[in-house]
């Protein structure tokens, strides 16, 4: 392709600002190019894109997503207070705008358009729309009033759009918060965190506004396991003892023995388990709000007659040589905690979008074997390996899918028929009248949301009503 050639196709697509006006012929590339389709523009989604970009520089591919706006994970669950980890947002923008790449927003897989379509019109179809519910504990009164997943108080404070109206009540003064992972202490420390320090994040107005007011001084973290095999990690535990205006205060009976087994610990399990024996030594008369961490406890039951006012907490004991996964084992031993809040942090899980995708409800996960689900249909990140690790994790796993699709192309030949791609697939999104948004859309939004968030001396404001963002896009 000539230099000119080139000008004038950036030219035509600056020009027209929409993507359904676009059809890329180029002189030097057959017609039956390999047609990518990835469903989800999270972590996985972006990461997958970029091997394909590097390794089959020929291929056309189409991110579809079921929001106006992209990023999936690092946009609604990354901590407002975590600025740093949305830098990777460069990098996907950077793929975004490879003239190979098309963005397609506000589509949704199984009701704007099936998967069988999607295989239909491409080579190959990489489902990697990760993991959006939450586990349940299925223990009694875990539907009363102010028990609320951690999941959607995340959304909340980050601007999912189905979490924007959460009722939550943070009039009481006690949260317990069952389960010990990131996520746990993400939701914790936001909800502690000086409201003066929120202000200077991207958290949406309203979470901060009902934050400002929260009467909440305590939270419980509960875990079912003791403090040698808790999920957190050493960085949010140490937000958490530098958090401001607030005191961690540690159970001494919780940590009888186990320092008698940190030589023998892995290097970053060690690290971590020095960090709490040292912050328990140093345990000063509270003052302030109170974090509790609370181990060897699993949750039987919240009680409370409308809303909840406490919870039921089973005493465990450990059982197994292996020290760091150790099984927790119920007592008949019971304790209960008041509390005015509770919230369940135990995981999320995976849906299935389309009815023809084989799918293990138990687990959350589309039955894969190797990341393959069928010929030329594979699965990327948390949709198939279950939510486990963080953003690098999920790298690692779609770079390593995207490199099995790319081996599957060149021995199977998987191009050899051409197949129509998004040009077939916009007949079906025009038909139902879907109003799909491309990468021109979305940096609209993304301006708006900067210029708004510049008034109040914030990095943005994020737009939650999908009405708004589609109207923005299209303007």
């Amino acid at each position: 392709m000539s230099k000119q050639t080139k000008i004038s196709f950036g030219e035509t697509m600056l020009k027209t600002r929409n993507f359904y006006a676009l059809k890329r012929v180029f002189s030097t590339q057959k017609a039956n190019n390999p047609q990518i389709c990835i469903v989800g523009a999270g972590p996985a989604g972006f990461y997958a894109a970029q091997h394909f970009v590097k390794k089959l520089g020929h291929a056309q591919i189409d991110i579809y997503e079921r929001l106006p706006v992209p990023f999936g994970l690092v946009r609604f669950g990354v901590a407002p207070d975590h600025p740093d980890v949305k830098n990777v947002i460069h990098t996907f923008t950077k793929t975004a705008k490879n003239p190979n790449v098309r963005f397609i927003g506000n589509v949704n897989l199984g009701t704007d358009v099936s998967l069988e379509q999607l295989r239909k019109f491409y080579h190959v179809v990489v489902l990697a729309y990760g993991a959006d519910e939450n586990r349940t504990l299925n223990v009694k009164g875990e539907t009363l009033a102010n028990v609320i997943p951690a999941r959607q108080i995340v959304g909340w404070y980050n601007g999912l759009p189905w979490n924007s109206d959460l009722n939550i009540n943070l009039d009481g003064e006690t949260a317990v918060i069952i389960g010990q992972g990131n996520v746990a202490i993400d939701v914790a420390r936001i909800l502690m965190t000086p409201i003066d320090e929120l202000r200077k994040t991207d958290i949406t107005s309203f979470a901060l506004e009902q934050i400002s007011r929260s009467k909440i001084k305590k939270f419980y973290l509960i875990g079912r396991r003791g403090p040698l095999q808790a999920a957190f990690t050493i960085k949010e535990l140490r937000e958490m003892l530098k958090l401001g205006g607030c005191s961690t205060v540690w159970r001494k009976e919780d940590f009888e023995g186990v320092a008698a087994h940190i030589p023998n610990l892995p290097r970053p399990k060690k690290r971590i388990t020095e960090l709490m024996l040292k912050s328990l030594e140093e345990q000063k008369p509270p003052s302030g709000k109170i974090f509790n961490p609370v181990f060897l406890r699993s949750p039987l039951e919240f009680r409370g007659n409308n809303k909840v006012e406490g919870v039921v907490l089973g005493v465990n004991e450990l059982e197994g040589e292996d020290m760091l996964n150790r099984k927790a084992v119920l007592t008949k031993e019971t304790e209960n905690l008041k509390c005015d809040l509770g919230i369940t942090s135990i995981g999320y899980k995976s849906v299935q979008a389309d009815p023809t995708l084989p799918f293990d409800n138990s687990r959350g996960v589309v039955l894969n074997t190797n990341s393959r689900v069928d010929k030329g249909l594979y699965v990327a990140g948390w949709l198939g390996t279950g939510p486990v690790g963080v953003i690098l994790t999920t790298m690692s796993n779609a770079f390593g899918v995207a490199e099995i699709v790319v081996n599957d192309i060149h021995k199977q030949k998987l191009d050899e028929v051409s197949k129509p791609g998004f040009e077939e697939a916009k007949k079906i999104l025009d038909k139902k009248g879907v109003e799909a948004i491309d990468w021109f859309g979305w940096e609209k939004i993304d301006k708006c949301e900067v210029n708004e968030g510049k008034k109040v001396g914030k990095p943005r404001e994020k737009i939650v009503d999908i009405r708004k963002m589609i109207q923005i896009a299209q303007s």
